[in-house]
């Protein structure tokens, strides 16, 4: 009893896969197979396009931030030479 139960379970696993093959072969699967792919070819081209933008908007924000960095060190420049002529001038009176 015991060996026709395992023989039966193959068996009943052979259709089901051979009925599988057919199921995943057939055209109504490999139409649901192209509007998948279809859509993830979407998702792909919309989250490459997403990372563009957040690219440019990095490259934006950096170059910014470089110019705010070097208005500051020119200002600082600027206030480290006035200090130092203020020095000099009070050394000579």
């Amino acid at each position: 009893m015991f060996g026709w139960s395992k023989a039966r379970l193959i068996g009943y696993g052979f259709v089901l896969g051979t009925a599988g093959v057919k199921i995943l072969s057939s055209s109504d699967a490999k139409r649901v197979y192209t509007h998948v792919t279809a859509a993830v070819m979407r998702g792909v081209d919309e989250t490459v396009r997403i990372v563009q933008n957040v690219r440019e908007n990095c490259e934006d924000i950096a170059s910014e931030a470089k110019a705010m960095n070097e208005q500051r060190a020119a200002e600082e420049r600027q206030r480290q030479i006035e200090d130092a002529k203020a020095l000099l001038s009070e050394g000579q009176a």
